[in-house]
Formats: structure tokens, C-alpha cells, sequence
């Protein structure tokens, strides 16, 4: 019996490693920003960008890639990984996610310009950062939804191509977790069925 117990356990050890390794991206992806091997990274079309999240009056060091985890005072950090955008105008923005759109926003869903200026909460206006790097502070003071956007462009007359990145702060999303952890009961009630068949054939015999 007792080998028939490890023989289980080490199954739901696989079991778990496995669910978890298939979902990696139900707890990080928002629209242009993905995990990608435990790193933040924002698209701006062909273009990357490592994206980060800091709380250092609340969480100290701790980075996030998109949710924040507390109402209060939050430092976003991009760091170019295109050396591409070192040279164009960049600017960054936050807005409020009035309409509800939830974690799949496109720019297309935010209604226009004028309906984002308007939902604005905070804007870094255009700059060339040729170090790579751009910082932003702002200080929330209410849960909800909320909506990050991006924009670079290599001068007034040429296209701009966009990053939006729908975020949450102060909320616990359970369905991130909700989904893998059904699958892993599902999967390891039916493993624990099949490990107990073999059990009873083998005291059987």
C-alpha cells in the first residue's frame, strides 16, 4: 500500500507541474503585455519592451507584471528591449476603464480620442528616451480597472504604432487561479480512480 501511495503522489506532483507549465499565461496576459519566461513584455507591433510594476511603499522590491495589488502611490518601468525605440518619440498613458472592457481591451474598444481623453487619468507626454528607459508615477486611490497605453512614433508625420494593456488594481482575480486548480481536481480524481483499480488487481493477484 504504501508503494501505491508515493507512486500516487509523485503523479499529482507531475500532475500539478504540468497544469501549471500549460496555463502559464491565465495569470499574465492582458492585452500587449505577456509573460514570457517570468518577463513582462510589451509589443508595440515588431517592437519589445520589458514592462514592470513597483509598490516600494508597500511591497518593497516586488515587481508585477500588470496588476497592482493595493490602492496607493505605483511606479511603472519600461525598458526598451528594441533598440528601435530609443529613437522614437514615446509616450505612456492611464486611463480609467469606464466602459467595463476587462482584460482583452483593444485600442479599437476605447472609442476614439477624444473618448480616451477624456478617461484620462495620467499622461506622460512624448519624448525621445535614448537610454531606454521611461518611468511613470501615479498614485491611485480607487480599486477597479484600468487601462495602459502606449504610443511611439519616429516623428509628426509618421505612423504610430500602440501597446494597450488592460490592468486591475486592489482586486484579486480568482478566476486566474480558479480554472487551473478545477483541472487539477478533475485530472487527479480521475488519476487517484485509475491508481485504485491497479491497487485492488494487484491485491487481487
Amino acid at each position: 500500500m504504501n508503494l501505491f501511495v508515493n507512486k500516487f503522489n509523485r503523479f499529482l506532483a507531475l500532475l500539478v507541474l504540468t497544469t501549471t507549465g500549460i496555463f502559464p499565461d491565465t495569470a499574465f496576459s492582458h492585452g500587449g503585455v505577456t509573460m514570457d519566461q517570468d518577463v513582462c513584455i510589451m509589443k508595440l507591433e515588431k517592437l519589445t519592451a520589458h514592462f514592470a510594476g513597483y509598490q516600494p511603499e508597500y511591497r518593497a522590491t516586488q515587481e508585477f507584471c500588470e496588476d497592482i495589488p493595493v490602492v496607493g502611490k505605483s511606479i511603472f518601468v519600461i525598458d526598451f528591449i528594441s533598440d528601435g525605440l530609443r529613437d522614437m518619440l514615446f509616450d505612456f498613458r492611464i486611463i480609467k476603464d469606464v466602459n467595463e472592457i476587462g482584460n482583452y481591451a483593444q485600442l479599437e474598444d476605447l472609442g476614439g480620442p477624444q473618448a480616451i481623453e477624456d478617461a484620462t487619468l495620467y499622461y506622460k507626454d512624448y519624448a525621445i528616451y535614448p537610454r531606454g528607459t521611461v518611468t511613470a508615477e501615479y498614485n491611485f486611490t480607487e480599486e477597479g480597472r484600468y487601462i495602459g497605453i502606449v504610443t511611439a512614433k519616429y516623428d509628426e508625420n509618421s505612423p504610430v504604432i500602440t501597446s494597450v494593456f488592460p490592468f486591475q488594481v486592489g482586486l484579486f482575480d480568482y478566476w486566474k487561479f480558479l480554472i487551473p486548480m478545477i483541472i487539477i481536481v478533475i485530472l487527479s480524481s480521475i488519476g487517484f480512480g485509475i491508481f485504485v483499480g491497479i491497487a485492488k488487481r494487484q491485491n487481487q493477484n
